[in-house]
């Protein structure tokens, strides 16, 4: 098996959930003081910079799912939160099928223009059918809506890289075309950073040829492990050695005493929309049986699992701040590079997070450096 070559060991990075959806990140109905309107998500963005958190993923919803009622646009409150930020960096979620590539290639260079190099997207392929076929647009099997995505890919690094782009793709064409303006120059960067997520096959091969970042469902570290390695592998092979970085999501109870912090993640299983968790059970199941060698996202997921967003309670981020701190470093050694965190109410728990959590990480993560 092949191991992607060894980097500078980098800090930790952080990223957490923007909560553009009504909810909250878990269905359940146990008080969240969690809101998705604008001026909540404001004044997050600014307590997440100032509590080291690197980067907000809006999330992409087009129509009531999972208990999610209402739900801002990813792009827009993307722009709108880097707008009202200085170092944070925003990652648009986007789906190819309902977005013209070059429209929002456009989108992104003049945001990125605005927010001096700091707008990324994340390229989502898609589970819920429903919001293809409601709003009239085709749903392709699933090896295909890879393949769309892994198109899409190349034609935005493209687009904004070349000034006679040119693309003859299955899904998607370019004729020398030149984008102006073209993204922000960041030293060092050549593109706005492009984030995908997946467990499948297609979805390990697309990130290992084209993602910048590879995002992942909540697992143990030794699940995990084992996607870093199938994508390091597919890069290497494609002459992209070391070229992905890997991001896992987690949802963080952080409390004084364990205990305490078990007690809050019970009382959120207790409360659970039992109706709206089985029914996105069920909707999961059947696009990750669509694959096909059976492997997807949720397949092994139990009901507790998806009470939150992307199995965020597998990654086991729950507890004092010590464990916490102690389990973010056991998966920075399987490679992990980014936590995507998720929280129960978010403006405090961010603040909580900064304050109790991430010094014990940097400390941790300084003394590894002196014994190498």
């Amino acid at each position: 098996m092949t191991s992607s070559p060894t980097r500078a060991p980098e800090p930790l990075k952080f990223a957490y959930w923007v909560p553009n959806v009504s909810g909250g990140l878990v269905v359940s109905k146990i008080e969240q003081r969690t809101d998705w309107g604008l001026d909540y998500n404001l004044e997050l963005a600014r307590l997440a910079e100032a509590n080291g958190f690197d980067y907000a993923l809006s999330q992409v919803r087009y129509i009531a799912s999972y208990g999610a009622a209402y739900q801002h646009e990813s792009t827009s409150i993307s722009l709108a939160i880097g707008l009202a930020t200085e170092r944070l960096k925003v990652i648009a979620a986007v789906h190819p099928g309902l977005w013209q590539p070059g429209v929002l290639a456009k989108l992104v260079a003049s945001s990125d223009q605005y927010t001096q190099g700091r707008f990324c997207v994340n390229v989502v392929s898609g589970w819920f059918k429903d919001e293809f076929t409601k709003l009239g647009e085709p749903w392709l099997e699933h090896g295909e809506r890879y393949r769309r995505s892994e198109e899409f890919i190349r034609y935005l690094r493209e687009i904004w890289t070349s000034e006679h782009a040119e693309l003859n793709g299955d899904f998607y064409r370019l004729h020398d075309f030149d984008l102006k303006p073209k993204p922000y120059d960041v030293p060092g960067r050549a593109h706005p950073e492009i984030f995908m997520g997946g467990n499948s096959t297609d979805a390990r091969g697309m990130g290992g040829r084209v993602a910048d970042w590879y995002f992942m469902n909540g697992n143990t570290p030794e699940g995990i492990a084992e996607q870093i390695h199938d994508v390091s592998d597919v890069a290497a092979v494609n002459g992209r050695a070391g070229q992905v970085r890997f991001g896992v999501n987690g949802f963080l109870i952080g409390r004084d005493s364990e205990a305490e912090a078990r007690d809050v993640l019970r009382e959120i299983v207790d409360k659970a929309d039992r109706e709206a968790v089985e029914g996105f059970g069920s909707a999961v199941k059947q696009a990750g049986q669509s694959t096909g060698d059976k492997v997807g996202m949720w397949q092994d997921s139990e009901f507790a699992d998806l009470v939150q967003y992307n199995d965020g309670f597998r990654t086991g981020l729950i507890g004092t701040p010590e464990q916490i701190a102690h389990r973010m470093l056991e998966y920075k050694r399987r490679g992990v590079d980014l936590f995507l965190l998720g929280f129960l109410h978010f403006q405090e728990d961010v603040q909580y997070f900064g304050r109790e959590v991430l010094p014990i990480v940097r400390e941790l993560e300084a003394a590894e450096l002196e014994r190498v």
